[in-house]
């Protein structure tokens, strides 16, 4: 098993209860919501392929 797994999933829990907590506030603009799940998206992509990359290299650097 990835050993960012266990990582992901105890940063994914407190993050979707806040993303629920803010998605059901009416104080909130859903625009603003909306745009902070496409940020965290974009984020999150780019490091699982940074974190790709780096496996790759110390897998070549060790083989």
């Amino acid at each position: 098993m990835n050993p960012l797994v266990p990582l992901f999933v105890v940063l994914l829990l407190p993050i979707g209860a806040i993303c629920t907590l803010l998605y059901t506030d009416t104080g909130i603009e859903p625009a603003l919501f909306w745009a902070a799940v496409k940020t965290f998206a974009i984020l999150f992509a780019v490091a699982g392929g940074i974190s790709f990359a780096a496996s790759r290299l110390a897998e070549r650097s060790h083989g």
